[in-house]
């Protein structure tokens, strides 16, 4: 019996041995995989009418594998509104995406009349944009642009038609999720990267009254300007592997009396392209060198920030030229990004903190 005993042991001290080899050992990484970042925006002025100014914009993320399929997905809205009525407006109004407002959006509070899966519940706005976010995962675009919606009855609301997805909670209007998403899987400027990193995504959008904002009076209607930059970002191990950036400038012609005249979107600022003309009527920021296209800068400055915690891209240096908050870095001023970057910083860096 203690020679069974001694052998027992002597294996178990064996095997401990090659254990304690092994964990000593750097273990062989696995390989990486290729993913592609893309973002999609939908904008929105439908809801205005007289006294109100709105523009929704709804801003997708998504990051698909090498075969086309979604591994994670990031929905926000910014819903801007301005109380119009008299042909007045408020230059120091500030907002909150739908996200931010997190149960101050109130949907579970007030919602009841859409609780159109018939659970007795209505969940608030995040938790239902979360369930769709997680329902496209493992779809390619051509699924999602095939998802099936059904018409409210009486309510006009475009909802889901699959019980997997209503089962999950998400009963609000889902056309300009699913537009999006789709926009966003076909982004022809995404962002590819390689990683065998574990990573989050992120979604954010900062929106301000821009100056071309006046209010209307007797002798002319006024105009009203709600701005948002939008970004989505990528974190592994927490530095910026992948980002995007864009920006919207939706404007809304207002009466004395606070109507609607005319609303006006051309695309946003990547969509728009060369057709944004920034190379051809904006002013060089930088001694001798030429004015390249927004959506040029915008790639330079993404590219730029790989590597850097949001706390660093937050507190890029800036220097004031011609009125614009350029930056003083050699790096991305060569590669061509000399047009102001603070609200890019910002827009971006709260997109890596959003990352989850």
């Amino acid at each position: 019996m203690k020679r069974i005993l001694a052998i027992a042991l002597c294996l178990v001290m064996a095997l401990a041995i090659v254990a304690c080899g092994n964990a000593n050992n750097t273990e062989t990484p696995a390989t990486e995989a290729e993913y592609k970042l893309g973002m999609g925006v939908v904008v929105d002025m439908n809801s205005s009418a007289t006294g109100n100014a709105q523009v929704d914009a709804t801003v997708a993320a998504v990051v698909t594998d090498a075969d086309g399929k979604i591994v994670a997905c990031r929905i926000d809205v910014a819903q801007n509104k301005m109380d119009v009525t008299g042909g007045a407006v408020d230059t120091a109004k500030t907002f909150q995406t739908k996200m931010e407002l997190g149960d101050n959006y109130n949907m579970a509070k007030y919602g009841q009349s859409m609780d159109w899966n018939g659970d007795g519940v209505v969940k608030e706005w995040y938790d239902q944009a979360k369930a769709f976010e997680a329902y496209v995962v493992g779809k390619t675009v051509a699924e999602v642009e095939a998802i099936q919606t059904q018409v409210v009855e009486g309510a006009g609301y475009v909802i889901a038609a699959d019980e997997a997805l209503l089962t999950a909670g998400c009963t609000i209007q889902i056309t300009d999720f699913i537009t999006a998403v789709a926009k966003a899987c076909k982004d022809e400027q995404g962002m590819s990267f390689k990683t065998n990193a574990t990573f989050t995504l992120g979604v954010a959008a900062n929106t301000t009254v821009d100056a071309a904002t006046v209010a209307a009076t007797a002798e002319a209607d006024g105009t009203v300007a709600m701005y948002s930059d939008m970004a989505c970002a990528v974190v592994a191990d927490g530095k910026v592997i992948a980002t995007l950036n864009d920006a919207i400038q939706p404007k809304i012609t207002i009466s004395a009396a606070g109507e609607i005249v005319e609303t006006s979107f051309k695309g946003t600022k990547r969509e728009l392209k060369e057709g944004y003309n920034m190379a051809k009527f904006g002013a060089p920021n930088v001694e001798g060198g030429t004015v390249l296209e927004w959506y040029v800068q915008s790639a330079a400055f993404s590219n730029y920030v790989l590597g850097k915690t949001a706390t660093e891209i937050d507190n890029m240096e800036t220097k004031l030229v011609n009125n614009h908050y350029i930056s003083v870095e050699e790096g991305l001023l060569s590669a061509g990004c000399t047009m102001q970057i603070t609200g890019i910083c910002d827009v971006v860096a709260k997109s890596a903190n959003n990352a989850r």
